[in-house]
């Protein structure tokens, strides 16, 4: 274990210690900070998804909160039934997201963020499984899985999320099953049209005297959505705990284990980029197509390492993300004679190998591929007695002998890069907070102070080669050859495939440390006022390296495909930094009536780098600070509720800086930076009406306008014309609305219900010349209650309708596809339908 790791665990060991080390007050009734579900029913008729833990120092109904908040249990996300973790949070108001990419690393936007993640911290009771929001290609919803051991959803979006977690715009809180008096359990077998089966199963209950345990998980194997010529999702999760009550309060231990590999979907050619009216479906199926192929099951990918030596590694596409992680986590709560001690500690140790096949550049006519090879075959395979004649294709790995000719199909070629990356990463993370309430003479102050410090790292090896293939699903990888006027094979500007090898190569670590003050108090002036506010500054130490490389010929005379490969050589750029964030949040909360209520907010957000930028060479660094404004209306009436919040987010400095794709080299090379501001403004609803028990719609509907401002570009590109444009990827207008019929049918219940979502047009790059069209999507399913079995069917987009998402952003972020619409692009999964059995106990 290295010494930031035994830094971790001290941090987390200490912050323990300090905290059940509190001197003893007269002891009194302990209030959970996670409330179980015997607790939330003495809090009234209130649900438990009405209840709040996460942002708020003790628990609350939903209604008494000063910011906005859902909270999903695991029959509303029956109802929801989503594909993956990205599709859950995307129906909920305000997040835009494309989950496009398979089950997990997907894209997630609050309230028009303009990153990948949103700035959506998430957490397992209350504290991440790895402090940075992003690690070495995962985010949250990598580490944190939705199954029967999930007891609920809390989703903060804006107001004190800076507050109560680090780098926090948002915070995603998955609450764990804990068990009680009751024995409780369920088993829950799915199977799906994609080739899917999935087993869950969860039980709890009591172990002795005040003692308590509840263990669950999954297995699954799934065919996936697009068709890879290989299983796309295998693996598994098992999570423990066990709860001992104290005289006042308790002890929590609890474990987690996720061995899983996810294959990674990216953007396909959907239109012939020679005609754009002509679809390329009868090669590469819109709804089920992929370039990811069987014809990766074996790469080799090739570079030079600092001593001089050519290395080669063997990969599999079948791979995927493959995330394997082991976490250990304390949770105390007691009450010291109205003090509140809570105390959250956790250590994560994981790796990743990850392999994916990304989209590069769009497909070229084939003829006029070859013919820019010309001139670089002839010099390196001609001679004056023998030019090079032609160019021509073939099959891989057949020395030229079996002919591949383009236009008896597309008449396109298309490349994609094949990127291997290895990483191993650890984190502990501990936090300490004591709660008190007191009262004044004006008013009462419930006042949380609390503490956080984390260490962690992990480590970087990334190899990326680019291949030559045809334009069709499950594509065969091409060679280009060079052929004399007799035919004969002259040499080969690929390599059994390969159009470029070692086209990237990086290898780094980084080690962190962070520590953390913060305090959050709420003056209740009367009843129904509340004034709340927070503070939290944040203090980073960070160490990195990351070797650097430079471009070598291997030397084989044969192909031109190894002229340009990475190479290691033999030097290191370290970098150290030590950046700080202050964050604060102040809010005002006024409810009318226990009916009526509205708020108002504004917060401050800083966002240091990403410490996995410290082992990049020469990378951007910009420490992103935002200001966030938000105002509410609430009105709630038993079942029925409306929330309509309107939002406005400052960044000031944005980085909307990227590398680009360079087709000439293969490398991500061409830097674009873009230093400037975001504004977006918006209005979120968020509503169910419930006109009879028998029936009630639910929906939500975001409007927002997200817009650069006052871009600086130093690479000569004119930021004049960008200022003022819709951001990347963000709509200014999604949505879903979700009736839901319920009834008895001979005894059993019955509930039937439906889903429409809309997703408004968005732009793939920063002058909005090619846009992604709008799209829409219908979702049906229903659910029967027989004898304590429970059977769920579910269909997704059932009628076929087509979307796109993402572009093709390695290489269309700066001028677009040169089409008004986008040739290029990851789709939305086709119509998909599963078959769910449960029982419960």
């Amino acid at each position: 274990m290295n010494a930031f790791a035994k830094r971790a665990l001290l941090c987390a060991t200490s912050l323990t210690l300090l905290a059940i080390g509190t001197p003893s007050f007269a002891q009194t009734g302990a209030e959970p900070t996670t409330p179980t579900a015997d607790a939330t029913a003495a809090q009234g008729d209130e649900a438990p998804s009405d209840i709040i833990v996460t942002g708020s120092a003790r628990r609350q109904r939903r209604f008494d909160v000063s910011y906005a908040v859902n909270s999903l249990n695991q029959d509303d996300v029956k109802r929801l039934a989503p594909l993956n973790v990205a599709d859950l949070l995307g129906k909920l108001p305000g997040i835009q997201v494309e989950a496009t990419g398979g089950e997990v690393q997907n894209v997630t936007r609050i309230r028009g963020i303009p990153t990948d993640d949103g700035y959506a911290v998430f957490q397992q009771d209350g504290l991440p499984l790895f402090h940075d929001i992003n690690g070495n290609f995962f985010r949250g919803d990598s580490l944190n899985r939705y199954d029967l051991m999930t007891e609920r959803v809390e989703v903060v979006r804006g107001g004190p999320a800076p507050i109560f977690a680090s780098q926090a715009a948002a915070i995603v809180n998955n609450i764990t099953v804990t068990g009680r008096d009751t024995p409780r359990g369920k088993v829950q077998v799915t199977v799906g049209t994609t080739d899917l089966y999935r087993l869950d199963a969860m039980q709890s209950g009591p172990l002795g005297e005040r003692t308590y345990y509840a263990v669950g998980g999954f297995l699954r194997r799934d065919g996936g959505q697009r068709d890879n010529g290989f299983p796309n999702d295998r693996g598994g999760q098992i999570r423990a705990n066990i709860k001992h009550d104290l005289d006042n309060g308790s002890i929590r231990v609890s474990v987690n284990y996720l061995n899983d590999h996810n294959t990674f979907y990216l953007p396909i050619p959907v239109a012939d980029p020679r005609n754009p009216s002509v679809s390329l479906n009868p090669y590469i199926d819109f709804f089920h197509g992929t370039l990811n192929s069987p014809a990766f099951r074996g790469v080799t990918l090739k570079y030079r390492d600092g001593a001089g030596v050519v290395q080669s590694e063997t990969r599999d596409l079948a791979d995927g993300r493959h995330m394997e992680y082991g976490n250990i986590g304390l949770q105390y709560d007691a009450d010291f004679n109205g003090w509140q001690v809570a105390v959250r500690g956790g250590y994560t140790k994981g790796r990743l190998n990850f392999d994916a096949l990304y989209s590069t550049s769009n497909p070229v006519d084939a003829n006029t591929f070859a013919a820019g090879f010309r001139n670089a075959a002839n010099t390196a395979f001609g001679t004056t007695a023998t030019p090079v004649a032609r160019l021509g294709y073939a099959l891989s790995g057949t020395n030229g002998a079996t002919a591949y000719d383009p236009y008896a199909a597309s008449g396109l070629v298309v490349q994609a890069q094949y990127r291997g990356v290895g990483s191993s990463f650890y984190s502990g993370q501990g936090d300490v907070s004591v709660t008190r309430k007191f009262e004044t003479g004006l008013g009462t102050h419930d006042l949380r102070i609390g503490g956080y410090a984390s260490a962690y790292g992990l480590t970087n090896k990334a190899v990326y080669q680019d291949y030559l293939m045809e334009v069709r699903g499950k594509p065969r990888t091409l060679d280009l050859v060079a052929y004399s006027a007799s035919g004969a094979v002259l040499g080969y500007v690929t390599d059994k495939g390969v159009l470029r090898y070692g086209t990237t190569l990086n290898q780094g670590d980084v080690d962190s440390t962070v520590y953390s003050l913060y305090a959050n108090d709420t003056w209740e002036v009367l009843p129904g006022l509340r004034i709340d506010g927070g503070i939290r500054h944040e203090w980073y130490n960070i160490e990195g390296y990351g070797l650097t490389s430079t471009s070598v010929n291997l030397g084989d005379p044969t192909t031109l495909a190894d002229n340009n490969v990475r190479s290691f050589d033999g030097a290191r750029q370290s970098r150290k930094d030590s950046p700080t964030a202050l964050n604060w949040t102040i809010g005002a909360n006024y409810d009318a009536s226990e009916h009526f209520g509205g708020y108002i907010r504004a917060s401050h957000l800083e966002v240091p780098p990403q410490s996995a930028s410290y082992y990049n060479i020469n990378p951007v660094l910009v420490k992103t600070q935002a200001d966030q404004y938000e105002a509410g209306l609430k009105a709630s009436f038993g079942r029925n509720y409306l929330y309509l919040t309107g939002f406005y987010t400052k960044f000031d400095p944005f980085n909307a800086s990227f590398v680009a794709f360079n087709p000439a080299t293969g490398r991500n090379d061409q830097a674009v930076p873009f230093i400037g501001q975001a504004e977006v403004k918006g209005v979120e609803v968020d509503g169910t009406l419930a006109p009879a028990r028998w029936f009630f719609v639910s929906g939500s509907f975001t409007y927002q306008d997200p817009q650069y401002k006052n871009l600086q570009n130093s690479a000569g590109a004119d930021p004049s014309a960008v200022n003022g444009n819709q951001i990347i990827r963000e709509p200014k207008v999604f949505g879903n609305i979700r009736p839901t019929f319920s009834f008895d049918a001979g005894g059993d219940q019955v509930e039937v219900y439906g889903r429409y979502e809309y997703v408004g047009r968005r732009y793939v790059d920063l002058f909005n010349n090619t846009r992604l069209p709008s799209y829409n999507i219908f979702g049906l399913g229903a659910t029967l209650t027989h004898k304590g079995f429970q059977f769920q069917v579910v269909g997704d987009n059932i009628f076929n309708n087509k979307g796109l998402t993402e572009g093709n952003p390695r290489t269309d972020q700066l001028d677009g596809q040169t089409t008004r619409d986008a040739i290029y692009g990851r789709p939305i999964f086709g119509r998909s339908v599963r078959f769910i059995v449960s029982k419960a106990w």
